[in-house]
């Protein structure tokens, strides 16, 4: 099923657009910055950074339904990470297990195969999980660019297709 194969090679080529881009808006933060906070009830910059960058990590252990420990510990190691060089050098491997991981999976188990995190009562394919994954490092890659926009940052569109 070479269309299947080919989708999933673009969902994870946008996937990895979002994770090159995400590096170039790290290396743009000013140390002073990473306290920048909107509001009181959102995360400050490093600690969405945080999250951001462990996005592929942590979302492929919770769709290989590691237990709720397991991903605390795992979101852990994220939380210690301060510099933007930190960050990047945590992402970029996180991405890479996620890649072959996602790539692996034969045709059929990549449509039909469903696995469920710890929080959830029902499960989903991996297919579903590959969508999910490129929403959810866009969802929060745009947030930190509005951030880094609310800064003053000279950024624009460009800085997100990378």
């Amino acid at each position: 099923m070479q269309a299947i194969s080919m989708l999933r090679e673009e969902l994870l080529e946008e996937l990895e657009l979002g994770i090159r881009s995400m590096a170039g808006l790290l290396n743009k933060v000013e140390e002073k910055d990473w306290p920048y906070q909107p509001a009181e009830n959102m995360r400050n910059l490093r600690e969405l950074a945080r999250h951001i960058v462990s996005v592929p990590e942590v979302d492929l252990n919770l769709w290989q339904e590691k237990d709720e420990k397991e991903i605390r510990d795992l979101e852990a190691k994220y939380e210690r990470l301060e510099s933007a060089e930190e960050l990047i050098n945590a992402m970029n491997p996180g991405f890479q297990l996620f890649k072959t991981y996602m790539l692996s999976l034969s045709d059929e188990d990549f449509l039909t195969k469903k696995t469920k995190p710890f929080y959830l009562e029902d499960g989903e394919t991996q297919a579903h999980w590959l969508v999910e994954e490129v929403s959810h490092l866009f969802h929060h890659r745009a947030q930190f660019f509005n951030y880094l926009k609310q800064l003053g940052y000279d950024i624009n569109m460009f800085d997100l297709y990378v």
